[in-house]
């Protein structure tokens, strides 16, 4: 961790590293991005790492497959999962990861086997989103929420899972979106808006969509195409897989299609999708949990009808290079320029 540049403060947000934010970033359009980056975890570091990638199709962990940030410097359970990744139009790279660490006990961190009773409160409780905030992928900012400390209403959450984001145009404002629960009831997704410094939400969270016959849902993941938004979520309806509602509207008005995108026999969640650059292409990305070695699956698309199987990493035209057994993707397309400087800055050998 001796090249990332961080200083930990628990609940309260203070500038990490030798540079200011007074130097506003761009906000690159599509035709200036020429690369990719992947962030994700490890359940046995619950830390946080970094993948480049020239196509989109295959990546390189930047680290030679170690933490870029240890969970234990970042996160009140001393532990992050489910990271996510994006850019917001005033040019800051915004990270949104659990603050989760679910072997907290085995590791030393904790008395207990969860944060809270598990009868109460469920398997994996927790209460707290770890935000990152950077001009450049190597400065960052942060502070961890406390969902249950955000609203009186919220004091009782089982947990708060999965945070993703993403810039809503009409309301001018970023949007959180995650898994919660209260007490050990059912998981669905709810969004909130947040503040300008990205430290707190501004509005108490709401469901943004029912599964039908009440079933439960994790993990969704928002992408607007045209007018459209499409949300793949991990859908508890038989087992879990991935499953695509779509609408006119960011938070409201989703109508789900049951059809399976993923082209998986077994379980997966952490449905992610990115677009390749200068094509009519995404690629679904998501995280196999039901086999061992857990790996990741992807299926591509031209128009989220239609999902074409791209196999497992390194079992066909995914490759990873470096790295194995990853958990739970975000992808966003970057400029060749900003993977240089974060290949750079971690020794990694690949020229962009």
């Amino acid at each position: 961790m001796k090249k990332i540049k961080i200083l930990i403060a628990l609940s309260s947000l203070l500038f990490i590293g030798n540079t200011t934010l007074a130097q506003k970033p761009k906000f690159p359009k599509e035709k200036e991005m020429g690369a990719y980056l992947m962030v994700y975890f490890k359940d046995d570091t619950h830390g946080l790492y970094m993948a480049l990638s020239k196509d989109g199709y295959s990546f390189t962990d930047v680290n030679n497959a170690k933490p870029i940030i240890a969970g234990d410097t970042i996160a009140e359970q001393k532990g992050i999962r489910d990271p996510y990744i994006y850019r917001s139009p005033d040019g800051y790279f915004y990270l949104a990861l659990t603050d989760l660490h679910i072997y907290g006990q085995k590791a030393g961190y904790r008395d207990t086997e969860w944060e809270r009773d598990g009868k109460q409160f469920g398997w994996g409780n927790n209460r707290g989103i770890v935000l990152l905030k950077s001009p450049d992928l190597i400065h960052w900012l942060h502070t961890v929420l406390r969902v249950d400390q955000a609203f009186p209403k919220l004091a009782d959450i089982g947990c708060a899972w999965a945070p993703e984001l993403i810039y809503d145009d009409k309301a001018q404002k970023t949007m959180i979106y995650f898994t919660m629960r209260f007490g050990n009831q059912k998981n669905k997704v709810y969004y909130a808006y947040m503040n300008k410094d990205f430290t707190k939400m501004e509005t108490l969270p709401k469901s943004i969509f029912e599964y039908p016959e009440d079933k439960e849902y994790i993990d969704a993941d928002i992408t607007k195409v045209g007018n459209k938004y499409h949300m793949m979520i991990a859908s508890h309806n038989g087992g879990s897989h991935i499953e695509q509602a779509t609408s006119n509207s960011i938070n409201t008005g989703y109508k789900l299609d049951t059809k399976r995108v993923d082209g998986e026999k077994v379980g997966c969640e952490a449905p992610n999708v990115y677009k390749i650059i200068g094509q009519n292409k995404w690629v679904l990305i998501y995280d196999i949990y039901r086999i061992n070695p857990h790996n990741f699956g992807f299926s591509e698309t031209s128009d989220f009808v239609n999902f074409t199987n791209l196999g497992h990493f390194n079992e066909g035209v995914m490759k990873s290079t470096n790295f194995s057994v990853p958990k739970h993707p975000a992808v966003i397309q970057i400029t060749k320029k900003e993977a240089q400087k974060l290949a750079d800055n971690w020794n990694c050998n690949i020229k962009f």
